[in-house]
């Protein structure tokens, strides 16, 4: 379907004629027999082509039959285009390089240069400037420039799969300079496939006339076998992420576990106590509803770029239900890695909610300011920015849980929600 353009379009004018005019078949001068005219959007505002068609004025001639387009159309835009060269390499560099979804890009360029083009249509130019891109990244004149100052080629193999039951895509990196050599997907990583795509870099490697110096991989039985068959030479080694991720695994495995049993029993009965369901108007989330202003509920005072939030100001349904969703947004904390496990971020976490919880209780009784004041101040209190974010974990399951400092004033006590708690 042909771009629709809108009535009052305000376009420039760019007229465009044919450099080289002799006729190819006869070597006579070709005449301007018609014209086409053309829109294209451009990063500096809609244009229109006046494209000059040239042809031999003989009609015995051959070339008459045929007319010839200005030599610089295909500089401004491929055929059927409705975009410039320009805007096409704004969508590619936005989408590759800093990963923009579709509609970010739609708003971008309607916002800020007032072009109205479909999710469709940018969707195809995206894929346009893959292939494209692909091209230029096995190009072999372009390999070899890059790779004339280098001594020793180290190679790795790894496949990656976005989403469970669709095809695994393996890809083929050079690690010196950083630059992905192919990919391919496969629907099984038999071994003759995976032997196939290591067969395929030993002929990169060929052709740039580099030794290879190591091979990484998470030694699949296909990558050990297929390496050893094409590079019997090259040292083989274990990737060090997957070697730690394969060590971890166990404790990662019984960590998921227990939070899954751990869920099961959830904060919900506490919600439920404490009134969660009419505070919020909805079910699941345990923030205070909108009936009551924030500033009514909590005496709020900045303190080193946080929010110091007072328990004697606080409903205790509010804090109960704000306890809840700190709990909720600690157990969907997958983060982490084999370093750091997520069932250790969560022992810690727990534990400092179990703390904070305590001292409110023992605040609310009298006996710890009475006791030992100077140690524990009276008032609960929490950093905005740490509980924010364990509530918008407990939305998304994919935010890490942060620390709030221990305030300096007597009158304030942090409830701690997610980091780790520096001891004294």
């Amino acid at each position: 379907m042909p771009y629709q353009w809108p009535e009052d379009t305000d376009f420039a004018l760019w007229e465009l004629d044919v450099l080289d005019r002799d006729c190819p078949a006869c070597g006579r001068r070709m005449y301007v027999c018609d014209h086409r005219y053309r829109r294209v959007h451009t990063l500096e505002g809609p244009v229109q082509l006046v494209c000059k068609l040239n042809h031999c004025p003989d009609p015995r001639c051959p070339g008459h039959a045929r007319t010839k387009s200005p030599e610089l159309e295909i500089t401004i835009a491929l055929p059927k285009w409705a975009i410039g060269w320009d805007v096409f390499c704004w969508i590619g560099h936005r989408r590759c390089s800093r990963h923009w979804s579709v509609s970010q890009i739609q708003d971008e360029l309607r916002d800020e240069y007032g072009i109205k083009v479909s999710d469709d249509s940018i969707a195809r130019y995206i894929g346009h400037y893959q292939v494209m891109l692909a091209a230029r990244q096995q190009d072999p004149e372009a390999l070899r420039r890059q790779y004339e100052s280098v001594e020793e080629i180290i190679l790795s193999i790894d496949g990656l799969q976005p989403e469970k039951g669709h095809e695994t895509l393996y890809v083929v990196r050079e690690l010196t300079q950083k630059r992905v050599w192919f990919a391919e997907p496969l629907i099984s990583a038999t071994a003759d496939e995976v032997r196939r795509l290591i067969a395929k870099a030993k002929a990169w490697v060929e052709s740039l006339g580099k030794p290879v110096a190591l091979w990484l991989s998470d030694r699949q039985d296909a990558f050990v076998t297929g390496i050893a068959a094409e590079f019997p030479d090259v040292p083989h080694r274990y990737c060090d992420n997957h070697f730690l991720r394969d060590v971890a695994k166990p404790v990662l495995e019984a960590d998921s576990h227990a939070k899954v049993a751990m869920r099961k029993k959830g904060a919900r009965p506490a919600e439920d106590r404490a009134g969660g369901a009419q505070a919020t108007g909805h079910s699941g989330v345990g923030t205070p509803g909108p009936s009551r202003s924030r500033s009514h509920d909590l005496d709020e005072r900045a303190t080193d770029g946080h929010v110091i939030f007072h328990a004697r100001h606080r409903p205790s349904r509010h804090l109960v239900l704000e306890y809840c969703a700190a709990v909720r947004g600690i157990l969907n904390d997958d983060q982490g890695g084999p370093l750091h496990p997520p069932g250790l971020r969560m022992a810690e976490a727990l534990g400092e909610v179990r703390e904070s919880i305590e001292r409110n209780v023992a605040e609310q009784k009298g006996g710890s300011q009475n006791s030992n004041s100077a140690v524990w101040p009276a008032a609960s209190t929490v950093g905005s920015k740490a509980f924010e974010t364990n509530k918008r974990r407990s939305e998304n399951m994919s935010r890490t849980s942060r620390k709030s400092p221990r305030p300096s004033s007597p009158a304030s006590e942090p409830a701690r929600t997610g980091g780790r708690r520096s001891k004294p």
